[in-house]
């Protein structure tokens, strides 16, 4: 079984390959913003991901200032997105399955009443 740590890197690998595919011009602010991660953790992780081949980063021609960059899925970055969210799916499902359980066997204790949040 893989390590907690390990399956946090590849949740957010996954959520950056999914951010860049919807929109290739993001900042890296942007997408430190959305990845919830400093902006720092998120230029090391591009790294990782241009240095693995998943990703091509390019300076963006048409930017004003010369310092934008787009990312580029390469097509082993596709695949790679693919595997990670097949792993990802399934270790979800599972935690569903879990989940529906405990909340079955809590309402059966509680003799199927309804507790409301308020």
């Amino acid at each position: 079984m893989t390590s907690r740590a390990h399956q946090l890197r590849e949740d957010a690998r996954l959520r950056a390959l999914r951010l860049i595919n919807a929109n290739p011009n993001i900042t890296q602010r942007q997408m430190a913003e959305e990845l919830g991660i400093s902006l720092g953790a998120t230029h090391y992780m591009l790294r990782a991901l241009a240095e693995r081949g998943l990703v091509k980063v390019a300076r963006f021609s048409a930017s004003s200032t010369k310092q934008a960059y787009i990312y580029v899925i390469t097509p082993r970055g596709i695949a790679e997105k693919g595997a990670i969210a097949a792993r990802f799916l399934v270790r979800k499902r599972a935690e569903y399955d879990a989940l529906r359980v405990e909340i079955e066997e809590l309402g059966a204790e509680i003799g199927g009443s309804h507790v409301s949040d308020s």
